[in-house]
């Protein structure tokens, strides 16, 4: 086999599978129909041309006895009046009319003849393309449902992956936001623990030292302040509630009061800052 008859070869199955790809098997069965009727017209119009012939004999026939009864009519009143060869003409003529009667019968059978079969083969035509119309609009009916079917499936098939890839982009999205959270708690902790020094505050340890003793400062003092309101309400309560006289109890309160003086510390200065 030569090269051009390869690459020919080729170049058909090719052009097959784009054919067969560009083809719509509803637009075949549609054309396929159309050609069916094209030659069920072709047939019908056999028919009409078969019965026409035989129609044209019948009338050259229904002339031709015609004149065959006028010759034979001339014959008979030739003889009445003593022409016989002029009878005998016409009595040729006559013979030769019935010759052409005789071959138009012929004809005339032939094609009627021919008509019945071109007939036959109309009304079985007709059957055929009846049958094959049905059975058309049945196959389209089925591929377009099939078509529909397929295309929900390529769909459902679709809508199947974008869920899965949904799904992934989801859970690769939750695994960043626990990373990052994770980061970022790590991070404070380090922070918190001074493992890593906050660039963004800006005290150093010294400050961090001294202001954590200015809140232990501050703490004593809300608490000594505390103790004193707490003792002062004490004191009035018992001097309020006794019923023995108030010299007697003035004399208890006094030690009282000297004692919680005592207990109580005494207020401390706050610390200066110290400028970092």
């Amino acid at each position: 086999m030569g090269v051009f008859q390869r690459l020919a070869n080729i170049f058909r199955a090719k052009a097959n599978k784009v054919l067969d790809r560009a083809e719509d098997p509803r637009d075949t069965l549609d054309l396929s129909y159309e050609k069916q009727l094209e030659n069920l017209q072709k047939v019908r119009r056999s028919v009409a041309e078969v019965a026409t012939a035989k129609k044209r004999i019948e009338m050259q026939a229904a002339q031709l006895q015609q004149q065959g009864a006028k010759l034979q009519s001339q014959a008979r009143a030739a003889l009445g009046q003593g022409n016989e060869d002029l009878a005998r003409e016409a009595l040729s003529r006559r013979a030769a009319i019935a010759a052409e009667l005789a071959d138009l019968e012929t004809q005339h059978t032939q094609i009627a003849s021919q008509q019945d079969k071109l007939t036959e083969t109309l009304q079985r035509l007709q059957g055929q393309v009846e049958q094959f119309r049905t059975r058309k609009e049945t196959m389209k009916a089925s591929y377009t449902a099939a078509e529909a079917q397929s295309k929900i499936g390529e769909a459902t098939a679709g809508i199947g992956r974008s869920m899965s890839d949904a799904g992934m982009a989801m859970q690769r999205a939750q695994d960043k936001i626990a990373a990052m959270q994770a980061r970022a708690g790590a991070l404070d902790e380090l922070l918190a623990s001074g493992a890593l020094t906050d660039l963004t505050s800006d005290t150093d340890d010294i400050q961090a030292q001294l202001d954590k003793v200015a809140n232990a400062s501050q703490v004593d003092q809300e608490l000594a302040q505390l103790k004193a309101e707490v003792g002062a309400g004490s004191a009035g309560a018992l001097a309020a509630g006794g019923s023995g006289g108030g010299a007697e109890h003035d004399a208890g309160a006094e030690p009282v009061a000297a004692e919680q003086a005592e207990a109580a510390p005494a207020p401390q200065t706050e610390h200066p800052e110290v400028s970092s």
